[in-house]
């Protein structure tokens, strides 16, 4: 059964730093692109974060460079997103989303979510 559990979000203060979690079951971990996406309300999902299978690459939205960081551990099966300096547009909710290397058979998480406010 493939599962895709993220952790971490809160509430932070502006300024604040966060870091999120996705602990990936039931596939084949070192095998997928895996990205964050988040989405606000009344908005369209969108790409925060991308890391290739081996973690030799990484992308941002461009809102986002800078201030976040995404990372993995293959050993552990798992991808983290570090997010500094975090502003109240960054609200939203964060899912985790695995895709396999070449092939359009992607997964998605239920999603944490981070506020960001005083």
């Amino acid at each position: 059964q493939v599962q895709l559990v993220e952790s971490g979000g809160g509430l932070v203060q502006p300024g604040g730093s966060l870091r999120l979690s996705c602990a990936a079951s039931g596939f084949s971990f070192s095998n997928y692109v895996m990205s964050w996406y988040r989405q606000a309300p009344g908005t369209l999902r969108e790409l925060v974060a991308t890391i290739t299978s081996t973690g030799g690459s990484t992308d941002y939205a461009d809102s986002v460079k800078g201030r976040f960081t995404i990372s993995r551990d293959n050993a552990r099966n798992t991808v983290y997103l570090q997010m500094n300096s975090l502003k109240p547009e960054d609200t939203a909710l964060y899912y985790c989303h695995a895709r396999r290397v070449g092939t359009q058979r992607a997964y998605w998480g239920q999603g944490t979510q981070v506020t960001v406010s005083s």
